[in-house]
């Protein structure tokens, strides 16, 4: 088991958004968390990305409680990539160890060699979703979350990017996902 959430409960002015959510998230496995919209589904991730605080309960990652973050590959609900940096520009930097050509060849799957080296904030929205899954791929991780990783992304994208998605993080890799409408892509769906 890779992450354990026991007993957690979180408010915000006043409103209990999660209450006593209890769930082990084991290795060598993909989870779709579903929810209607306001259900709790991003906080429920930030709380294991340690961006948030649990009012009541505890999480453990890689069995300690004490852990102070997890070492993940993100795709947030927004795309958070730098606007005037083109899409090599901003996978590449989230890591040392990532070679520019590397990066190049794995966005040249979804995009236009053409594309590559222009600012982001000249690409369409399904073209900014593949440069923020492509990047959250690149980084070394433990496990890959993914907010929402497929709104603004056609069908034949979509399939294209969980086949990559799922080729990069490997066999025995953890990936979590939110979804708001069931999406059984990938594996196990844990409603909340």
């Amino acid at each position: 088991m890779i992450i354990e959430i026991k007993g957690v409960a979180k408010s915000f002015g006043g409103k209990k958004i999660l209450d006593d959510i209890n769930l082990n998230i084991e290795d060598e496995h993909a989870y779709v968390i579903t929810g209607e919209a306001g259900s709790g589904k991003t906080l429920l991730m930030r709380l294991i990305l340690g961006l948030e605080k649990p009012d009541e309960g505890r999480i453990g990652l890689l069995g300690d409680y004490k852990y102070p973050y997890i070492n993940a590959g993100v795709v947030f609900q927004d795309d958070r990539l730098v606007e005037s940096l083109d899409a090599v520009t901003n996978v590449a930097m989230v890591s040392k160890k990532i070679f520019r050509e590397t990066v190049a060849e794995d966005l040249l799957l979804f995009l236009p060699k053409e594309l590559l080296m222009v600012p982001v904030r000249n690409l369409s929205k399904c073209q900014r979703r593949i440069v923020s899954i492509v990047r959250a791929c690149a980084i070394p991780s433990d496990v890959l979350i993914m907010d929402e990783p497929f709104t603004n992304v056609d069908p034949d994208t979509k399939n294209k990017l969980i086949s990559y998605i799922r080729d990069k993080q490997g066999k025995g890799s953890l990936t979590i996902m939110a979804r708001d409408t069931k999406d059984l892509d990938f594996a196990r769906i844990v409603k909340i």
